[in-house]
């Protein structure tokens, strides 16, 4: 009779434990306490991107007047109703082009309004009103911006005889930092007055895949590297 009353006492006694455990609160979970810090680095991973896409958008405003033409570039100039005055030069290191009877123009340094200002005013010597307009073909300024998650961030001068893709420019930057988000390299180009977005994975190029996406790199373009946020 005592040993039945033991093992009864017992199975309450356990039964009781069990219950008890059952009713404690269940732990937090950890994700929430976790998820401002990763908010703030959504938000500081998106102003470093739009300020990047700013740079962009600030290289591409070359075909405007307020361009001041540069030694290197090749520029078209066209006097109206006088085609045998019409031609291609290119700007010489001095900043200097030459032109039909009015010889040497100096134009570097100066926007396109004004320089063509300048060519109607020694051309009016020989031409009756002579109106002119310039047109730059070929920037000699010719460079790409690697900012972001890259060793050496900065602005790199693309090859005079030969291209540059956007692999070859993360390697002139030194190539990626620690945290770098490499399969979100963004690469920003200014088309007709528009910011345009590409996307690309840099690893499958690394490992020899999708050799496409390592595209070749124009004038003025923008390599974005992002901080990979986990």
């Amino acid at each position: 009779m005592i040993i039945r009353i033991a093992v009864l006492l017992a199975a309450a006694a356990f039964e009781s434990a069990c219950g008890g455990t059952q009713e404690r609160p269940e732990p937090r979970p950890l994700r929430a306490e976790a998820s401002a810090p990763a908010a703030k680095r959504v938000k500081a991973a998106t102003e470093e991107e739009a300020e990047a896409v700013a740079a962009s958008l600030r290289q591409g405003s070359y075909n405007k007047l307020d361009y001041k033409i540069s030694a290197a570039d090749l520029v078209s100039v066209t006097v109206y109703e006088v085609p045998e005055m019409s031609r291609r030069v290119r700007v010489n290191a001095s900043g200097v082009i030459f032109l039909p009877l009015v010889g040497a123009v100096h134009v570097g340094g100066k926007p396109l309004g004004a320089a063509q200002n300048l060519i109607e005013k020694r051309l009016s010597a020989y031409v009756v009103k002579p109106q002119v307009s310039l047109f730059i073909e070929e920037y000699g300024n010719r460079t790409v911006s690697v900012m972001g998650e890259v060793q050496r961030p900065g602005t790199f001068p693309l090859p005079a005889e030969s291209r540059m893709t956007i692999l070859e420019a993360i390697s002139a930057a030194g190539g990626f930092t620690p945290v770098a988000a490499q399969d979100k390299a963004r690469v920003l180009r200014y088309v007709n007055g528009t910011s345009v977005k590409y996307t690309i994975d840099v690893r499958t190029i690394t490992r020899g895949e999708n050799k496409e996406q390592d595209i070749v790199l124009e004038p003025n373009d923008v390599v974005f590297i992002p901080q990979s946020l986990f």
